[in-house]
């Protein structure tokens, strides 16, 4: 076989580091600042709105949100997602990666604007829409997952497409920080406007009627980025790969492609054979794909399943943690805006000291060492650290070790990110060929979000005292934190061996990964 690659690809690939891949990854990662930014903004609110809606003067306890209203105020989100993900992953390839790509900000922008209207003031109206509006919101997120990935490595260069890659996943960690920093204002301004008891003090009192404002400013606020990048986003023209490889416009791909380098590109016709060989035009169900890319696509959706399990149950001992340092106080001996403010507070801080330096680490290393070296390494050290948390697990929640204990939770986190939270968003969107990019992009983010749903629900259930005493309201008891932890760490262990299905995709070009620069001798 020969290698033959088309002109404006080779041109995209060796193109130096110019603005246009800045503008490229702030565009493309504004879809994920918002998803972050809501994922991580909504269990800031939860309490509130607990307090707000389930107000029970009797109760020496603020109000809470039942169980099965805080798992579908979490969890809808996480289904639209899935959804999102499998859909827009599939019309991605079908009308190209630009078209869909106004769509799913459209419905970002809308949905996080409608979350935060209600219809009533009833709890149950209330949470109604919340849902309702929040699972289009994770709709919307959904297709933003495979186009971002797909458009960002479609656009890159290969020396520095991984990092390019992962510097747009790196908009989570602004909109975690962002979500936390817009939380500390909006309370910290009601506060100083609106002072009111502890609950201890006035039930009643603790939660004044204008609290009700702040999630609802909150959950909107979200929309505001999104909405300034909408513009910029229709201007951005499609990829020359979708355009020359999927819809075999090779003339189309380069005019393009010369406006965005600005430089000129030689049009070829003689690789027009190439583009038009019918051996390339398997489907996702065909044996050649399952003999090509069928234990690629295995890796990918595995190890994303399984770190997304342990990512999204680190919320299990989150309250543990804060409660142990003392960072958030017991719920009577605060109001209504000052929860909202220390929650925010410890949330902010875990993520300036683990999340988003991990997130950085990989932007920095990727194209150095590897996406696999640093999957391998993150997933290895995830397994440690869940393990050295889980074994002394009574040690670490004593008073006196607490400090200890936040280390370990923080260096968990951080090689996650800097790890397999990056990496499996990274490598679908290389390794497969053009025109199945999306879809197996999608179907891999779909099988995370089916992973991280395990995560926050069936380790919600699972780490529940085995003593029925110490049960929280309206849960069976579980198998226990410590048993959840060991539980989570062997399996970080399974996905370090999944690991090993997926290749190296580091200074390849995207059709030497896929196959689609293969012509046989005898045609040429």
């Amino acid at each position: 076989m020969a290698e033959q690659q088309l002109g404006v690809l080779k041109a995209l690939d060796v193109a130096k580091t110019q603005l246009y891949h800045f503008t490229a990854i702030v565009i493309a990662g504004m879809g994920f600042f918002t998803d972050a930014y809501d994922l991580f903004c909504v269990s800031l609110v939860t309490k509130l709105l607990g307090r707000i809606y389930y107000f029970d003067p009797t109760s020496p306890k603020p109000g809470s949100l039942p169980p099965h209203v805080a798992a579908a105020v979490n969890g809808v989100a996480l289904c639209g997602t899935l959804s999102g993900q499998l859909f827009f992953g599939w019309l991605g390839d079908k009308l190209g990666r630009k078209k869909v790509y106004g769509l799913t900000l459209v419905m970002m922008i809308l949905c996080s604007v409608a979350s935060g209207l209600s219809f009533g003031h009833e709890a149950k109206g209330v949470m109604t829409t919340l849902c309702f509006f929040r699972f289009w919101l994770g709709f919307g997120i959904g297709g933003d997952y495979p186009l971002s990935a797909t458009i960002m490595s479609e656009y890159a260069n290969k020396k520095t497409r991984g990092a390019f890659i992962a510097a747009v996943f790196a908009m989570q960690g602004v909109g975690i920080l962002a979500g936390g920093f817009v939380a500390l204002a909006v309370s910290s301004i009601f506060d100083k406007k609106f002072p009111a008891p502890t609950y201890e003090v006035n039930r009643a009192l603790s939660t004044p009627p204008q609290v009700d404002y702040i999630w609802r400013i909150i959950v909107m606020f979200g929309a505001l980025p999104a909405a300034l990048t909408y513009y910029w986003r229709m201007k951005m023209p499609e990829t020359a790969r979708y355009t020359a490889l999927v819809a075999k416009n090779i003339k189309q791909a380069t005019a393009d492609m010369s406006k965005v380098l600005q430089t000129d590109i030689e049009l070829e016709e003689r690789v027009e054979d190439n583009v038009k060989d019918p051996r390339q035009n398997y489907g996702l169900f065909s044996k050649e794909f399952l003999r090509r890319h069928g234990l690629h696509l295995l890796g990918t959706t595995s190890t994303w399943f399984l770190l997304d399990i342990a990512f999204y149950s680190q919320n299990l001992f989150q309250k543990d943690i804060f409660s142990a340092i003392g960072w958030i106080p017991k719920a009577a001996t605060m109001n209504a805006t000052h929860e909202v403010f220390r929650i925010a507070r410890a949330q902010t801080l875990i993520a300036l000291c683990s999340t988003v330096p991990g997130y950085w680490f990989t932007v920095a290393f990727i194209d150095i060492i590897g996406r696999f070296v640093i999957q391998l390494m993150g997933f290895f050290m995830m397994t440690v650290f869940m393990f050295a948390i889980a074994f002394p697990y009574n040690h670490w929640i004593q008073p006196d070790n607490r400090i200890g204990f936040v280390i370990m939770y923080s260096l968990t986190f951080f090689f996650a990110n800097f790890g397999p939270n990056a990496t499996t968003f990274i490598v679908p969107a290389e390794i497969f060929p053009a025109r199945l990019r999306s879809t197996c992009h999608g179907i891999s983010a779909a099988a995370g979000k089916a992973g991280a749903i395990v995560g926050a629900f069936g380790f919600l259930y699972a780490a529940q005292s085995q003593d029925k005493a110490k049960v929280d309201a309206g849960y069976p008891p579980g198998i226990g934190v410590k048993n959840s932890l060991i539980m989570l760490g062997v399996l970080n262990f399974i996905g370090m061996l999944f690991t090993f299905l997926v290749p190296e995709p580091k200074g390849k070009s995207l059709e030497e990964l896929s196959g689609e620069a293969e012509v046989s001798h005898d045609e040429k």
